[in-house]
């Protein structure tokens, strides 16, 4: 338990702006990385849908090199700063930036690499920001109900992610005649569907900024000396490994189980559009179905995560997530497919939700947007390995459910290794 928990928290307003965050940003990895954006990709815009699948692979595989270099070292520069609102701002700012800009791709293949380079940026953006927003937990609610919280957030992120799919359906995708004399044969109707990711950010994104308190960690500097000071304090994490090796151990696992999470959320929209050959009204309806049951299980686990602890929570979450992805890639009936994987919603949430709250409760306070860096880190230093596997996995077999197998693994390596460290309760 760390020490800047004991101070009162600010209040529910505080706590409700910072849940809001999550209700904010989550249309981004919805609409772009999983469902819409990624899909137009590899259906519209990319040459076939085997040749875009293995080039988003590979541009989400950069990103998440950059996420791996950058993440630690800003959460670091954070920590010696005493500040992170201006930096979660800054990346925030940046992923809508990069967002609306893919309004201006094309359904033409001249337009992938730039539609690859704004995928990567935003990707980036989104998962650095998250550093400095999940390194405000402990300042917001009490250390008893930290599980219940980061799981009603995740819920709530979910609910946002629900939210903007059934406007996109709704407003633009379905609409006939399309809204502002977009152009369907253009694709604008679904380019549309980023600038509104881009507005949903900015407009329930600011309680955020306007509500939760920063608290400083006592040690505030300039920018150079935080920098100076954040180098010399990511040398110093060998040592603060091996005084908790279980620290260590559990990032590991966490790096290997979220390389799975992740390669499952970045091509879900993408098998299900060249495996099953959904259309794009499909897979918004598949994707507005999966963020009800993920919601639900989030919403649900928070309380078993205060109860049970958060890393026998993940450990529950793994498990169902393993069976059911096993399932789904087994059946080729698409109506089986859809149920299968709408349950095997129910256990994304419980995972991150729970993996969060572990570091949240273990980091000492003044090292805490440093271990949420690593935190980042564990979760994109191997991020080119998931959408490298799925993408070479796809190139030599010439098969979407070949590739896709090759999450599995990764899932069971991270629960294995988990396991076998018996990481304590949280």
């Amino acid at each position: 338990m760390t020490g800047g928990a004991a101070a009162a928290p600010p209040g529910r307003g505080a706590a409700f702006s910072w849940c809001l965050f999550d209700f904010a940003n989550s249309g981004y990895p919805t609409v772009v990385a999983t469902f819409v954006f990624s899909a137009y990709v590899t259906k519209a815009v990319a040459a076939t849908p085997e040749a875009g699948t293995a080039a988003w692979g590979y541009a989400m595989g950069a990103s998440g090199l950059l996420i791996a270099l950058l993440a630690p070292i800003f959460g670091a520069v954070a920590d010696h700063s005493g500040r992170r609102k201006p930096w979660l701002g800054l990346f925030s700012l940046l992923c809508v930036a990069s967002t609306a800009l893919m309004w201006t791709i094309r359904p033409d293949p001249a337009f992938l690499l730039a539609a690859l380079a704004l995928a990567a940026l935003s990707n980036a953006a989104f998962e650095i920001g998250g550093v400095f927003y999940n390194a405000m937990l402990p300042d917001v609610t009490t250390p008893e109900r930290m599980g219940r919280l980061s799981g009603w957030a995740w819920g709530l992120g979910y609910a946002g992610g629900l939210a903007c799919l059934v406007i996109a359906l709704l407003a633009l995708v379905q609409a006939d005649p399309p809204p502002f004399g977009l152009d369907k044969a253009a694709a604008e109707p679904v380019r549309a569907t980023l600038v509104l990711v881009a507005l949903w950010f900015l407009v329930f994104g600011w309680p955020l900024f306007a509500f939760v308190p920063e608290r400083p960690t006592g040690r505030v500097l300039a920018l150079g000396a935080a920098a100076r000071g954040a180098i010399d304090s990511l040398k110093g994490l060998p040592a603060l490994f091996r005084g908790d090796p279980r620290l260590g151990w559990f990032l590991l696992a966490r790096m290997l189980y979220t390389e799975g999470l992740n390669t499952l959320f970045a091509f879900g929209g993408i098998y299900a559009a060249g495996t099953f050959d959904m259309s794009f009204d499909q897979i918004i309806l598949f994707g507005i179905g999966l963020n009800i049951t993920a919601g639900l299980g989030a919403f649900a686990f928070g309380w078993i995560d205060d109860w049970l602890g958060s890393p026998r929570t993940i450990v529950v979450g793994l498990i169902g997530l393993i069976g059911f992805c096993v399932a789904v890639l087994l059946v080729e009936d698409t109506a089986w497919f859809v149920g299968l994987a709408l349950t095997m919603g129910i256990f994304f949430g419980p995972v991150q939700a729970a993996s969060r709250t572990h570091i949240a409760r273990i980091a000492p306070p003044d090292r805490r947007g440093e271990l949420f860096g690593l935190f980042a880190l564990t979760g994109k230093i191997s991020a080119f390995a998931g959408p490298l596997a799925v993408g070479l996995a796809t190139d030599l077999s010439g098969s979407q459910r070949l590739g896709m197998a090759t999450v599995v693994v990764f899932l069971v390596a991270g629960l294995g290794l988990l396991v076998k460290t018996r990481a304590p309760r949280g």
